[in-house]
């Protein structure tokens, strides 16, 4: 034992200071408390580099320890998010009998359509926005949250904790598949703790209850099982991946080199049939229509933490004088195509014959796309850094410590952003991405190297 404290005392004194700050940020931690915030963060980040640092080829200290930082979170009521409300509400919905994408909170309060011992707790908690709408999240997430509600006897603490359990078996997942994924990448397979022990991971998923790394733990098991040939067991993986978030439909059409046009007519019909066998339960004839309405409130209504945007915003307004909401919704709809060409052109134009050549596609399409959209929440970059780890890119690790910034607007009452701050994080961001495009080969940093 003396002899382990003496080689390891170091990272161990790292892992005690993580989970004091962990547990600062859990429970004595206000989202407008933006000074604290930062201070946190950077110290987790900094701290997390350091362990990677000492104990990379560590495996079994490094699991442990992002194990107990995500355990600190285990009973604490998420601090910079309340959709956590809205997950136990539709889950709460689906106990009950009621399918969420046919009826908004407001409509279900206003006409008694169901009763649940924290009813009005969760419709408090949530937004007024997500109120007056539809449901937008995908089947499977659906279904987790049924899980959850179910399980946890109907308080909000107890339907949290049951979701907080299953967003850190994800990451375990995550961490499993993606290790062996960077084995047959030929790349280190400690590369993959750059996401198991990130704190914007841990605060996001674990803290937060976002559902990216559900995500993230089919899409990564999927490219495994394409990784080792087994393409057609891949295709259900997949499509659950797709069921949980949608983000990765955007990359099926970077398939179409690495399979070749045969074998990716077949792997788009299943997956698309996965998909379908997915939607059944939920499906009704006005859901497409409430669902593609709700979806397309982000391209069309919100705006936080953009880049390009506030760009374009800023000359439209003050020398164009355009009106913001009607920019917006414009500008919405431009994206969409400037996407779908972006992707198209690396589909075709790419050598993508390689896997690895595939996942940076993903990369560079994913990227662009959070680049113009007008709509980049901090748990958003969390699915382009699991998958960026994959690859010789490391700006979305950059971007994952800089994403941060975007919270001081939860420190003004009326959540006003900080056009300065967001300045800060996106030079470094696309700062770092142009330093890492300018080479024959991607750049990296001496604290990136294997």
């Amino acid at each position: 034992m003396q002899s382990y404290w003496r080689l390891h005392r170091y990272p161990i004194l790292f892992a005690v200071a993580c989970i004091l700050f962990y547990w600062s940020f859990a429970y004595n931690l206000v989202r407008t408390d933006s000074v604290k915030l930062f201070m946190l963060f950077g110290a987790l980040f900094f701290l997390c580099y350091k362990l990677i640092q000492f104990e990379k080829w560590n495996f079994k200290f490094l699991l442990v320890v992002g194990i107990l930082f995500r355990l600190v979170f285990l009973i604490a009521e998420p601090n910079l998010s309340q959709d956590f409300y809205r997950f136990i509400w539709d889950g709460e919905l689906i106990k009950n009998g009621i399918n969420p994408y046919l009826y908004t909170p407001d409509q279900i309060m206003e006409q008694g359509m169901a009763s649940f011992l924290s009813m009005n707790e969760l419709y408090e908690g949530m937004s007024d926005l997500n109120a007056r709408h539809y449901s937008n999240y995908p089947p499977v997430n659906q279904i987790l949250f049924a899980l959850a509600a179910f399980l946890g006897g109907g308080s909000v603490l107890g339907s949290t904790i049951v979701m907080r359990l299953i967003i850190i078996l994800a990451d375990l997942g995550m961490l499993y598949f993606g290790r062996k994924l960077l084995q047959n990448l030929n790349k280190a397979n400690h590369l993959a703790f750059w996401y198991f022990l990130n704190p914007l991971v841990i605060i996001e998923l674990t803290g937060n209850l976002h559902f990216e790394g559900v995500m993230l733990f089919f899409f990564v098991w999927a490219l495994y099982l394409i990784s080792k040939n087994k393409w057609i067991w891949a295709t259900p993986v997949y499509a659950t991946s797709i069921m949980v978030k949608l983000m990765p439909l955007m990359f099926l059409p970077l398939f179409i080199k690495y399979f070749g046009f045969k074998k990716s007519a077949g792997f788009y019909t299943l997956v698309f049939l996965g998909c379908a066998a997915l939607l059944i339960p939920f499906f009704s004839p006005v859901f497409i229509d409430n669902y593609s309405d709700t979806v397309g409130l982000w391209f069309s209504n919100f705006e936080f933490n953009a880049s390009i945007y506030n760009v374009v915003k800023k000359i439209s307004v003050t020398y164009y004088e355009a009106k913001p909401w009607e920019l917006i919704d414009s500008y919405g709809s431009l994206i969409q195509k400037v996407v779908v060409i972006i992707v198209l052109l690396l589909a075709f134009l790419r050598k993508n014959q390689k896997l690895e050549s595939v996942i940076s596609s993903m990369v560079f399409a994913l990227a662009f796309y959070y680049f113009l959209s007008s709509t980049v929440h901090p748990w958003y970059v969390v699915f382009l850094l699991g998958f960026a780890i994959f690859t010789d890119y490391r700006f979305p690790l950059v971007w994952s410590c800089t994403i941060i910034l975007s919270y001081y607007a939860y420190s003004n009452p009326d959540y006003k952003e900080n056009l300065w701050l967001l300045s800060v994080e996106y030079i470094l961001v696309i700062g770092f991405f142009i330093y890492e495009m300018i080479g024959s080969r991607p750049k990296k940093l001496y604290f990136f190297k294997k």
